[in-house]
């Protein structure tokens, strides 16, 4: 007989039940990965929104700013929304008060629907609810950008169409969390869910490179785009989701087999050998609600709770507000993402101005440099997921990269005026400590609330912890990017002589410096 093929020996060394599991992690990575997504096109159109005015006459040479610094207000703003002013109503002094009550529009919309969204999504088929939720995201997305289009500049449009896609975007989280911890359980999660949890800084990351292709040249492309994308992964969501195992006779948690051999008779014998010492051992609270794939109960008959094939509202009932609040650590870890959030969002929604300002680059230049904090926040999501496994402290590891963050933030302040490198260095540093216990929270932490041995098996209560912990952890979403203030900086100079001028709102100026810009003066 011949060898099989490497590629066939690859396929047939993992069980069923591993390439579901596989299929159901990349899915809904890339699904919330596309949330994200959609969210960061304003941080980048921010600085397009409203430009420093400039212009130019004949004989003489205007300079132009794409941001100015804090407390420099033009002289006149140009009224022809044709010239580099902006785009109207943000290109008035008070353009950051508009701007950011855009991001208070939004977030509080999402604080506020967050809480009721676990407590409906416990109660409605998640393949549905998440459906729903992603195409009305990508709708509402794309219809901001629709404004640049049909020239609208009326700013009770963008505010509204801010609220809404906040709301509908609570859909997604508890969701796609729900979805995993049914598929995975708790041996290895902190890791598992620091690997998927990636999804957050990927979309970011996705979403400034795609909002800043057009920025400069159609910032309602930057809009309508990611819209176009969350709506097309709802319809994927739609196709092909499987909210619990149960629906396609695989285990809920991942079995843990010996390494696997090439005989593939010899694996399944070792396969039936682990699964007869896994019947021995006393039931983890995840698992007192499975059923075997043979549709006989476990013999552990009172830990079992049966649930409805269609997975409706049968059974045990869905928990409420108040019962969930009353399992232990949930109000803690609440407060502890509270603030995670509040400076992850800042740095979300405000990074790439920041950037603008300190190191004087353009907006898409900006744009592409935010999202080395996301970078890092990769590494520390997954680096947080290692640590909590190992030690079994997830508590103690949350609070020791908290720790360290705090006084990583006072010298990223204080040092990222110094040139781009140290920028650079500091945005990898702050994104792993703030974004790791923000990733371990919110999924790890949360699946392992809402399976607590407290819940005596009733699996109709992650969602509502999950929407719980991120519903009080987005009011610090609100605090964080409502308190900003552009910063003040000071850049490197050029003496441009005595005969140097500007022209600002068609006003003349002497003009004896110039600052360094992305590698020119």
């Amino acid at each position: 007989m011949a060898p099989l093929p490497p590629g066939i020996r690859f396929i047939v060394s993992f069980s069923r039940d591993q390439w579901y599991r596989a299929f159901i992690f990349i899915l809904t990575f890339l699904l919330y990965a596309s949330f994200h997504l959609s969210r960061k096109p304003i941080s980048i159109v921010k600085g397009e929104l409203h430009s420093y005015c400039t212009a130019s006459y004949e004989g003489e040479v205007g300079f132009h700013s794409q941001s100015p610094k804090a407390g420099d207000t033009p002289a006149q703003q140009l009224p022809d929304n044709g010239t580099d002013c902006g785009w109207a109503p943000f290109d008035q002094d008070n353009f950051q008060q508009l701007l950011g009550a855009l991001d208070y529009s939004f977030l509080c919309a999402y604080a506020v629907g967050m809480y009721l969204s676990g407590i409906i999504g416990e109660r409605l088929p998640i393949r549905y609810y998440l459906t729903f939720g992603m195409v009305a995201s990508g709708a509402f997305t794309a219809l901001f950008g629709v404004g640049y289009f049909y020239n609208i500049h009326s700013f009770g449009f963008y505010v509204v169409t801010q609220i809404v896609n906040g709301l509908v975007q609570t859909t997604g989280w508890p969701s796609v969390v729900t979805c995993l911890g049914n598929w995975f359980g708790k041996g290895r999660r902190g890791l598992i869910m620091g690997v998927w949890n990636s999804h957050t800084s990927v979309g970011n990351i996705l979403g400034s490179l795609i909002a800043g292709y057009w920025v400069s040249t159609c910032w309602g492309l930057s809009f309508v785009v990611p819209g176009a994308i969350v709506a097309a992964m709802g319809i994927v969501c739609f196709l092909f989701l499987i909210e619990h195992p149960k629906d396609v006779a695989c285990s809920s948690s991942p079995a843990m087999h010996p390494k696997s051999y090439e005989n593939g008779t010899h694996r399944v014998r070792l396969q039936k050998q682990a699964l007869t010492e896994e019947r021995n051992k006393p039931l983890d609270p995840e698992m007192q609600c499975l059923l075997l794939s043979d549709g006989k109960r476990s013999g552990h008959q009172n830990h079992v709770v049966i649930l409805p094939a269609d997975g409706g509202g049968g059974g045990i009932a869905a928990i409420s507000f108040v019962g969930a609040l009353k399992i232990p650590g949930v109000i803690e870890f609440s407060l502890c993402l509270l603030f995670a959030k509040l400076v992850s969002y800042t740095f979300l929604f405000w990074l790439p101005l920041y950037i603008t300002n300190v190191d004087h680059l353009d907006v898409k230049k900006a744009g592409e440099l935010s999202t080395l904090f996301d970078v890092g926040g990769i590494f520390g999501g997954i680096l947080a997921g290692v640590i909590s496994d190992r030690l079994e402290k997830r508590a103690s590891t949350c609070g020791l990269m908290l720790l360290l963050a705090a006084p990583t933030l006072y010298v990223f302040s204080a040092i990222s005026t110094m040139g781009l490198e140290a920028t650079i260095a500091m945005l990898l540093l702050s994104g792993a400590l703030v974004s790791g216990p923000y990733a371990l929270i919110t999924t790890a932490v949360s699946a392992d609330l809402g399976t607590h041995k407290s819940l005596k098996g009733n699996s109709h209560a992650l969602a509502t912890v999950t929407a719980i912990i991120d519903g009080t952890g987005s009011v610090g979403e609100l605090v964080g990017p409502v308190a900003h203030k552009t910063p003040s900086v000071t850049s490197p100079v050029k003496d441009l002589g005595e005969n140097a001028v500007a022209y600002s709102g068609g006003k003349k100026e002497q003009l004896t410096t110039l600052s360094w810009a992305d590698g020119s003066w």
